[in-house]
């Protein structure tokens, strides 16, 4: 097996202190004394450090992506007009997926997913391409269509949510419990639970304004 070049070593070591750390909290220089390189390897392969964490954040999430779209074709090919529930299948699906449980690898790239929900560095938040862009658009004209009370912006806090939701329970999952608490299920039940749960929260009455 050949071993991992320059690249992929900063790759490797920059998705653990993002994931660990967030945009803020990592240098450079953390990410190439861990992957074994010297200062100037980021510029000349990445540009700069915001261009690292979008490699980063693209290489994680790029399989969740093409995933995602395929899905949504084979449900779109089955009906015009698809219930929430295959479309939270759908869109939830690949998560699971691509983040096994019990895994470290499934673990890492749940916490980057948190972190760039979460970090308030504008950088963490400005990594997504065309490719993104595209998926996101398809799922929140198909999820209005089937919700058409919905605002957009209340549709894409619940699209949000459903990143967020799967993201936590695989971090919790490969954790270890603390003693007297209950443990994660993995597996297939987990999966289910999540759809169960998802599809409920999607298909919510739209909020009402209080007077």
């Amino acid at each position: 097996m050949a071993l991992p070049d320059t690249r992929t070593k900063i790759l490797d070591a920059a998705e653990r202190l993002f994931a660990e750390h967030g945009y803020r909290g990592t240098s450079v220089r953390a990410v190439t004394d861990l992957a074994g390189a010297n200062l100037a390897a980021v510029s000349y392969h990445f540009g700069s450090k915001a261009e690292l964490l979008a490699a980063v954040a693209r290489r994680v999430i790029e399989p969740i992506t093409a995933a995602q779209c395929a899905r949504l074709d084979e449900v779109l090919a089955r009906t015009p007009d698809p219930p929430v529930a295959e479309l939270v299948e759908a869109f939830a699906g690949p998560l699971f997926d691509e983040m096994p449980a019990g895994k470290e690898s499934g673990a890492r790239t749940s916490r980057l997913i948190v972190t760039i929900l979460s970090d308030p560095a504008e950088e963490a938040r400005g990594w997504t391409g065309p490719d993104e862009d595209t998926v996101r658009e398809r799922y929140l004209a198909a999820f209005a269509h089937a919700l058409p009370g919905l605002a957009p912006q209340e549709l894409m806090f619940r699209m949000r949510g459903i990143l967020a939701v799967t993201a936590v329970d695989r971090v919790e999952v490969y954790q270890q419990p603390s003693p007297g608490c209950v443990s994660p299920v993995a597996g297939e039940a987990a999966r289910q639970w999540a759809i169960t749960f998802l599809t409920a929260a999607m298909s919510a009455p739209p909020t009402r304004a209080r007077q």
